[in-house]
């Protein structure tokens, strides 16, 4: 039996809305977005810096600290979505972002790495919960012809945070200190919340999964893993990789030129996972990403950092919306969140084990020894997408997409 979220889709394809995607609910919702990637991007260039700096922490120290909220992220996702399909998706954006709210300028009240990991986590937690309410409730908005082009226009909101938080946070840090920078980060989860509250509650179902990670998005996300690898390694090391191998402490503005490259491309290549599919997007991406940590291994200078940077562009932006795609097509309209959220776990996966990993490589190398290894853990990613496209060929829903 057809869920009513399936026969709404039905109607938008058949009826005088039929490709309609951008309305009120989903410029809200890429509004809410906006504050809340902003708030996570001003973490990205001061919270690295803060452990090793003020707290003493080693490279180990700094990857377990970066990681731990994505583990903690991961783990919950998938209990996220499912309670995203029985009780609606506006919860899951007001709740999470008020989590993330609290923990993120509770870190102004602590200066021990201990208790400050436990925070961390409460911030993963609340990232799982947002992350797959607002994620859903932009597919529930998407018709079925433009799902690839809806992920991409959500995620430039999702880019112009991060794009414009690590500059807000590196200047809040020099001119404030980084407890002002944990408060102010905060207060925008918290307009998070407020916008989030408009945020539409989506089809309720009685949805009942027979496992916790949802079958669809698995192989997916096995790709999704393998080729984040070198964007783990630059959001946790370049701005220490800069700074003691290249004698450049401010990486601000190599944090903003990855967010607003990937912004435009995104922007004005909206369209391409939906023209492409996701086997090819999925294949340039993959290719750029391995390139991106090797650039950033094999050549030591701030040039190369920002080279490496523009492929790291390019392989990011088109990996998540293209294989995302193939997860909502494959996946009933009534276990959407649960199937997005066993999906976007795979994200939290390879920061929360990657991190720790390549933090390991540091200590027993350089940081240049972490970026060729996340390199050749991208480049495996083209068996686990050979993989992914013989199990999707027996699909007809999803082969050709």
């Amino acid at each position: 039996m057809d869920s009513p979220a399936t026969n709404t889709v039905a109607a938008d394809q058949s009826g005088s809305r039929r490709g309609r995607l951008l309305t009120m609910p989903f410029a809200l919702i890429t509004l809410t977005a906006l504050a809340y990637f902003t708030a996570l991007g001003t973490l990205l260039p001061t919270f690295p810096k803060y452990i090793e700096d003020d707290l003493g922490g080693s490279g180990l120290v700094v990857g377990v600290a970066v990681g731990i909220f994505s583990i903690s992220a991961a783990i919950l996702r998938p209990w996220a979505g499912r309670f995203g399909d029985r009780r609606g998706r506006r919860l899951l954006v007001v709740g999470g972002a008020l989590l993330v709210a609290l923990s993120v300028a509770g870190y102004a009240l602590v200066d021990n790495v201990a208790i400050l990991i436990a925070m961390r986590i409460v911030t993963g937690a609340g990232e799982a919960a947002a992350f797959v309410g607002l994620a859903t409730a932009v597919q529930d908005l998407a018709p079925s012809d433009r799902r690839g082009e809806a992920a991409s226009y959500f995620s430039v909101a999702v880019f112009a945070g991060l794009a414009i938080g690590p500059t807000l946070g590196e200047r809040i840090a020099r001119n404030h200190g980084y407890h002002t920078t944990w408060v102010c980060a905060g207060a925008l989860a918290l307009l998070a919340a407020a916008f989030g509250s408009a945020t539409p509650v989506g089809e309720p179902s009685n949805y009942k999964p027979r496992t916790v990670l949802h079958p669809a998005a698995l192989k997916p996300g096995l790709v999704l893993f393998l080729g984040l690898m070198p964007f783990t390694a630059f959001s946790a090391f370049v701005a220490l990789y800069a700074k003691n191998r290249l004698g450049v402490d401010n990486v601000a503005p190599v944090f903003a030129a990855h967010a607003g490259a990937a912004l435009i491309i995104r922007l004005f290549g909206a369209r391409l996972p939906d023209r492409l599919g996701w086997r090819r997007a999925s294949l340039v991406s993959l290719t750029a990403a391995s390139i991106a940590g090797l650039v950033f291994g094999g050549w030591p200078s701030i040039i190369g950092v920002y080279v490496a940077t523009g492929f790291l562009c390019i392989g990011q932006s088109f990996l998540f919306p293209a294989l995302f795609t193939a997860v909502v097509h494959d996946a009933p309209e009534a276990e959407r969140s649960h199937a997005v959220g066993t999906f976007s776990l795979f994200f939290d996966l390879a920061s929360g084990i990657g991190a720790p990993f390549l933090g390991l490589v540091v200590s027993l190398s350089n940081y240049r020894g972490a970026f060729f290894a996340s390199a050749l853990i991208g480049a495996s990613g083209f068996i686990a997408l050979r993989r992914l496209r013989r199990s999707f060929d027996a699909r007809p829903s999803v082969a050709g997409a």
